[in-house]
């Protein structure tokens, strides 16, 4: 009995101190302890961190300013513990500088669809030729730290393991504003799938910045390769084979002489996959970011650009 007074104190006295934690899921905050009442159907908002008053079989009771009832319940799992809530305060860590060189992974989605044809991005609804989100596309796949072995910078272990094992969908939401998510579903239709949530703790983590600059730089660089010359070009070749000299040659064309040798292609089963651009720097215009980055050589040479659907 005295051990498990002892607890009960100490919870009390280290909730005493006015502990603030942020959400790792946009959860439901109910007004009691059986999750029968939602006034007003609120949710936890991801960017901000909320005083916790309670603690109670699974369960936190937290202060929600401006809310009515202001003290709601919700699921212990729904908020990080201190260490777990530095995930989307990078911006914070002195000793993390933003990383200088990077690889940017661009899919040709159609191919990634036809390797993938259950991932939830790719349904089709049994209609074989019908078009989803972000056919014909160049989309983001990730932003990746380099080396290759920079990876799970800071990331509770619990957390590796999810990744590792395939389990997302456990993972927490990346710290984003709404309008950067909406415009990440843009170009990563793998956001259904949660592929975001695997892409920032895996290697977003490592990248020097909060999940909100780390994305933001991400999605602008997609568009602005997506609108280039080469995005162009993949889009009006559907169904034809191409070389990586000819978009090599799109490349020096839209990001100056010299810029497509720190490009190389990925393919699968005859099929281009993927755009890998190896790039260094800290600057936002792609321009520079590839003409700083490592010059690559290039197994894949030619292939097909793929088309919208699935073959028989």
């Amino acid at each position: 009995m005295r051990s498990v007074s002892f607890f009960i104190f100490c919870t009390s006295m280290i909730l005493a101190q006015s502990t603030y934690l942020q959400p790792v899921r946009s959860c439901p905050a109910y007004n009691n302890l059986k999750h029968t009442k939602n006034t007003h159907d609120l949710h936890l908002d991801i960017q901000q961190r909320y005083e916790v008053k309670s603690h109670h079989k699974g369960q936190y009771l937290i202060q929600i300013p401006g809310a009515t009832p202001a003290q709601r319940w919700v699921d212990a799992a729904c908020l990080a513990t201190p260490k777990e809530t530095t995930l989307s305060d990078k911006k914070d860590t002195a000793d993390q500088a933003l990383s200088t060189r990077n690889l940017l992974a661009l899919s040709w989605q159609n191919s990634f669809c036809e390797t993938h044809r259950r991932k939830k991005e790719c349904q089709r609804k049994g209609i074989l030729f019908k078009r989803a989100k972000g056919d014909d596309q160049l989309t983001l796949h990730g932003l990746w730290p380099q080396p290759r072995s920079r990876i799970y910078c800071d990331v509770p272990r619990r957390y590796i393991f999810d990744d590792k094992h395939g389990a997302w969908d456990k993972l927490p939401e990346p710290a984003i504003t709404p309008s950067t998510k909406k415009a990440l579903q843009e170009v990563m239709p793998g956001v259904v799938s949660n592929l975001h949530r695997h892409e920032w703790i895996k290697h977003g983590t490592c990248y020097g910045t909060d999940a909100e600059a780390y994305f933001q730089d991400a999605i602008s660089l997609t568009q602005e390769v997506s609108r280039s010359k080469v995005g162009k070009y993949l889009q009006s070749h559907t169904g034809k084979r191409v070389t990586l000299k000819r978009i090599r040659e799109l490349f020096d064309e839209s990001f100056g002489r010299g810029a497509g040798s720190h490009v190389e292609l990925r393919c699968q089963r005859g099929m281009i996959s993927e755009l890998w651009l190896h790039l260094g720097g800290t600057s936002r215009r792609l321009s520079e970011l590839l003409h700083k980055g490592k010059k690559v050589y290039s197994r894949c040479q030619t292939g097909i650009i793929d088309r919208a659907g699935f073959r028989k």
